[in-house]
């Protein structure tokens, strides 16, 4: 019997947001609610806690508050280890390299999006300003990577 996407719907894979800014966070969980984008949502604030929420380490050690993530939005600048070397460090993990990850930061610098792409990057966004911007980039994400693109996970 076939599938019904009405009847038997696939389980919606976690959206992971590695970010120190508070604000764009609540921005970004705002804009992908508004979007009506029903993945659940998690946050962590820095490089190293983002390697920890993907390895299942200390506070994430339990499966069901760190699900392995359908996709990853990684914002370059935070204190700590940054996104480039959470980046380097986690598509030269072949446990976790298959596992999509967009860079969403501020910077449009033409040097770090051909870093981000060197290292590993899927994509990369310019975080957009303001509500609607965020919006149309939440609905773009989420047709592209979750409705559009074959996946090998």
């Amino acid at each position: 019997m076939a599938r019904s996407a009405l009847t038997d719907p696939l389980p919606r894979q976690a959206i992971l947001m590695a970010d120190d800014d508070d604000d764009d966070v609540y921005v970004a969980r705002r804009a992908f609610a508004k979007a009506e984008i029903a993945n659940p949502f998690f946050r962590v604030s820095d490089g190293g806690e983002l390697l920890d929420f993907l390895h299942r380490r200390g506070e994430y050690a339990d499966p069901a508050t760190a699900p392995r993530p359908g996709l990853i939005l990684l914002d370059l600048n935070m204190p700590g280890m940054d996104g480039r070397e959470a980046l380097t460090r986690i598509k030269d993990d072949p446990t976790l390299r298959r596992i999509p990850l967009v860079v969403f930061t501020t910077s449009s610098d033409v040097a770090d999006v051909a870093d981000s792409y060197d290292r590993g990057a899927n994509s990369y966004i310019t975080k957009p300003v303001g509500m609607a911007g965020m919006v149309r980039a939440a609905i773009i994400i989420q047709n592209y990577w979750f409705g559009l693109v074959s996946r090998a996970d």
